[in-house]
């Protein structure tokens, strides 16, 4: 390999601290940048197809995954009112011998917590919020807004879909609310009249669904996220308390199994749906962006935690195999992912994964750690 690289990574999201680790392991120096004061335990869950628990085996990581989520026995769909199985996936014993890989539900607090216990001490910097670059021939200094500043050879946005580092190489302009707002909650298991549900579940309605599952092995609570038709946003507030029956009332009349769910919630908040128009200006001199950054995937799919985590992986060996080239080395990142990507996107807008008869394979089969790296456009 070549000399190593300094490395900023530039927010500890999924796909950031998944950088942080892969890079690290290649020999990099690698500095991870936060905003955030400290890590909060947020409320969500987050499903990791195949796709991405192999490539998080790679990285020491499967024994936790499993210990700390839940593998389900299925993704079931149904319709939201009839209660009909749409489509019925097991997964359970049989998933690893078909994809290679397990298919886990998760906490996303705990799955952060795993992939910070992959990344060496000393290498996340906490309360650094990004005002500004500026890139010479020599590498970049980083301004934060402590008045602080760092040196790299090479800096990663992985900063999400309101990127400091996407405003400076595509310019400043708002996230693309997508006319649905997202309710979420999670709720005791005790609490659901005539007892436990299955695993993992997506109900369908002609334009919305929910979709509730287990986060771990105890099945003790419950994660709902929905997609309902929303008119705008109009806070500062990224997401706002919901009252209860209002979540319950955007799916009244519907199927006893799924209502019984409903009126187990206690609270509940409402999130915007935002994605961004594409494009594919992902890199730029020495800055290339990662996840939402550059992609931002609408959570139809469960698939924007995946793209990240991809994006980190394939980067990772794109500059193994340029030899630290990092022009070289951005190209044929950008050539692997781009199709890949928009892809995921199309299947995430037209929201139809899972809908009826659905071919997985593509995405549940695709090995970013072995997946033959083409020719650079």
């Amino acid at each position: 390999m070549a000399q190593p690289l300094q490395v900023a990574v530039v927010g500890a999201g999924l796909g950031g601290l998944t950088a942080a680790a892969a890079l690290s392991r290649s020999g990099h120096e690698v500095t991870l940048y936060e905003q955030a004061p400290a890590f909060a335990r947020l409320g969500a869950g987050i499903i990791l197809s195949p796709n991405v628990t192999r490539l998080l085996g790679r990285l020491g990581l499967a024994a936790p995954l499993c210990a700390r989520g839940i593998e389900p026995d299925a993704f079931l769909s149904r319709d939201w009112q009839s209660g009909e199985t749409m489509v019925e996936m097991p997964f359970g014993a049989g998933t690893p011998a078909l994809h290679g890989a397990p298919y886990v539900n998760i906490h996303r607090a705990d799955l952060h917590d795993i992939l910070l216990s992959a990344l060496s001490a000393g290498r996340l910097q906490l309360g650094r919020r990004l005002d500004g670059v500026e890139e010479d021939a020599h590498g970049v200094t980083l301004r934060f807004g402590d008045g602080g500043r760092a040196r790299a050879d090479i800096v990663i946005g992985a900063d999400g879909i309101n990127s400091k580092l996407r405003e400076i190489l595509q310019g400043a302009a708002e996230p693309r609310f997508t006319g649905k707002m997202a309710h979420r909650t999670i709720l005791k298991t005790a609490d659901i009249p005539g007892g436990p549900v299955r695993d993992c579940t997506k109900w369908w309605a002609p334009d919305r669904h929910i979709l509730a599952y287990y986060m771990t092995g105890r099945r003790d609570e419950v994660y709902t996220m929905s997609a309902v038709p929303g008119e705008g946003w109009g806070y500062e507030e990224t997401s706002r308390p919901l009252d209860a029956a209002e979540m319950r009332a955007a799916f009244e009349g519907g199927h006893p199994d799924l209502m019984r769910v409903l009126d187990a919630a206690r609270e509940a908040t409402v999130w915007p749906i935002c994605d961004r128009p594409r494009d594919d200006r992902w890199a730029e001199g020495r800055i290339c962006l990662i996840g939402d950054a550059c992609h931002p995937v609408r959570p139809f799919m469960a698939a924007g935690g995946a793209m990240a985590i991809e994006d980190a992986v394939i980067l990772d060996r794109a500059l193994a195999a340029c030899e630290g080239d990092h022009a070289a080395g951005f190209a044929l990142y950008m050539a692997e992912r781009i199709p890949r990507v928009a892809e995921v996107q199309r299947v995430s807008v037209e929201n139809s994964w899972m809908c009826g008869p659905t071919e997985t394979d593509w995405f549940f089969g695709y090995d970013a750690g072995s997946a033959e790296l083409g020719v650079a456009a």
